[in-house]
């Protein structure tokens, strides 16, 4: 992969938001190997608007100038409709995600038998077969585009997810009065099924009447989940933060939960979390599903725990022995 950007002229492209995790650590990558590069990407608010962007920006652009087309999230959008404009480049691409496991299986919203499923695979294998090389995030996540999409396995390359440190390192954070001299447990996640966030949920839950612990539940958290613990007095919800802040809310936690804890998504045990690259870039102790594709990267020391997928009670259970309760 790497001699693919490595003194050549690249072409970035990417449809999701410049500052997104995958994102800040290819474009690093970039300014370490490439000769020079162009990124074609955009910070637009919402995603049609990100795409009708890159798109205008794509067809007004020449690609001759550069050796390599390197595609970031997601080529499925651009290297099947723009694949005449790339036939002298070298194409790179970084499937991060499968857009027919994603919308089949992951957030079930179509099925995979159906029109729109056949069309999803039909996108992935296209995009994958016109790649030169393959960028995965874990093993386990590249054998099953190995397996699915019958892709040749020398075309990958492994491409761990790292989070971006000039954000996301130690530090010294002062703590709000209401977590002063607690036991204080953080998760955040963008509430995708695959977490399992409601068994995190239902874990915090579990020890709402420890008046010395206290929970941070960061993310968009649906209005029926909200309603549901408005009443528990050791949990903080908010539904984002920036950047900066959640670096600091991390900070100052003691320890923080990563997942995957989804039992019936198959995607949550080939991936890990990106939460979990965040939590290891700033020292922090965590919790992990115990998937194969976690266990490529961690393992059980002072700082890593692993709980069954699917068990709110074991991650409850793994947060009191941590504190030794």
């Amino acid at each position: 992969m790497i001699a693919s950007i490595e003194d050549k002229k690249v072409l970035f492209i990417t449809t999701k938001r410049l500052d997104y995790i995958r994102n800040t650590q290819e474009i690093r990558l970039l300014q370490q190997y490439a000769a020079d590069f162009r990124i074609i990407g955009s910070n637009e608010k919402t995603y049609f608007f990100r795409l009708c962007h890159v798109y205008l920006r794509l067809l007004f652009t020449s690609v001759k100038p550069y050796d390599t087309v390197f595609i970031g999230f997601a080529p499925q959008l651009i290297l099947p409709f723009f694949a005449w404009k790339f036939h002298d480049a070298c194409r790179l691409i970084d499937f991060f995600i499968s857009l027919y496991d994603t919308f089949c299986f992951d957030r079930r919203v179509f099925s995979p038998t159906g029109p729109a499923g056949r069309f999803l695979h039909l996108l992935d294998s296209y995009t994958l077969t016109h790649a030169d090389f393959i960028l995965c995030d874990t093993r386990c996540h590249g054998d099953y585009f190995v397996e699915e999409f019958h892709i040749e396995r020398k075309k990958l390359s492994l491409l761990y997810l790292a989070a971006d440190p000039s954000i996301y390192h130690p530090m010294d954070a002062a703590r709000p009065d209401c977590a002063a001299g607690k036991k204080v447990v953080l998760f955040f996640g963008s509430m995708l099924p695959l977490q399992g966030y409601e068994l995190v949920l239902d874990a915090f839950c579990t020890l709402s009447a420890r008046s010395d612990y206290f929970f941070y539940f960061i993310g968009p958290l649906p209005d029926y989940l909200k309603s549901r613990v408005q009443d528990v007095s050791n949990l903080f919800l908010t539904d984002w933060l920036m950047q900066d802040a959640l670096a600091r809310h991390i900070a100052f936690a003691d320890l923080c939960i990563a997942g995957h804890f989804s039992a019936s998504i198959a995607k949550a045990s080939r991936t890990i979390p990106g939460k979990a690259y965040i939590y290891r870039a700033m020292n922090k102790p965590m919790i992990l599903g115990d998937t194969p594709a976690n266990h490529e990267l961690f393992t059980v020391d002072q700082n890593t725990a692993f709980v069954p997928v699917g068990d709110s009670h074991a991650i409850a259970d793994a947060i009191l022995q941590f504190f030794g309760d």
